[in-house]
């Protein structure tokens, strides 16, 4: 570790406790140690988290006001989102996930290394408000990934993939989902409900796929998975950055 995760550590544990950030640095010491098959790709994977790839987005007392919110505002995002592809298309560009770029997977981000992205404002301004009011504000959004809306075109297909690490959990808001839609993650494949939210443990293989004729368009949340701690998440957002900050020095 290098002296600036080892000081913010130190500060952690003298506030929270000796042992508030075990699991952490049991992560970073195991490697690749025993973990579920499915999981295998991810590059973190913290222990005493649950391997369950799908959860009930309604059960975690932290998740639920969020969820609930973007439900309860489903109709005014599907038509701020419908306006803003229609009128603000260059708003929109090619997902860069940290695998590969796809054209025919486009983006407009809320949220986007480490801030609100203020421009999106009023583009999707509903969108933007519950973010900001229920996800950032009260600190469940995870600061290292970020929210935007996907929009899958017709045809398109998102390979089989394991994201980085378990300990942030993907939430997904079904916009405008025509038919021939479906998601797949650890072999069990499900379609989005419009209005409805789910949410998986993205660490386990997933894949998704549109096969109708119109655009797919989810907003999608990366929170903190509800089974971390505060003092864990702030080890893990110094480990992230700092990791972060060599890669950009190399």
């Amino acid at each position: 570790m290098t002296p600036e995760i080892e000081n913010a550590f130190a500060a952690i544990r003298a506030e929270f406790g000796k042992e508030a950030i075990d699991r952490v640095e049991q992560m970073l010491a195991a490697g690749r140690a025993e973990r579920h098959p499915l999981q295998k790709a991810a590059k973190w994977v913290m222990p005493g988290i649950s391997p369950t790839p799908w959860h009930d987005p309604y059960v975690y007392a932290e998740l639920a006001p969020v969820v609930r919110e973007l439900e309860a505002n489903h109709r005014l995002i599907k038509k701020e989102i419908g306006s803003a592809w229609a009128a603000h298309r260059e708003a929109f560009s090619d997902y860069e996930h940290y695998l590969t770029r796809q054209r025919n997977w486009q983006a407009l981000h809320l949220f986007h290394e480490g801030g609100l992205v203020e421009e999106s404002a009023g583009i999707a301004p509903t969108a933007y408000r519950v973010l900001k009011e229920s996800a950032v504000e009260t600190g469940i959004l995870c600061p290292l990934l970020e929210c935007h809306f996907s929009t899958l075109l017709p045809g398109a297909v998102i390979a089989p993939h394991c994201d980085l690490w378990n300990f942030s959990i993907n939430l997904h808001l079904a916009v405008d989902v025509p038919d021939g839609c479906s998601i797949t993650v650890a072999g069990e494949t499900r379609s989005w409900e419009e209005g409805k939210c789910l949410l998986f443990d993205y660490s386990f293989e997933h894949e998704a796929r549109n096969e109708g004729t119109a655009p797919r368009t989810c907003l999608l949340m990366d929170l903190w998975h509800p089974e971390t701690t505060v003092p864990e998440r702030r080890a893990l957002e110094a480990v992230v950055t700092e990791v972060r900050r060599l890669m950009r020095a190399e």
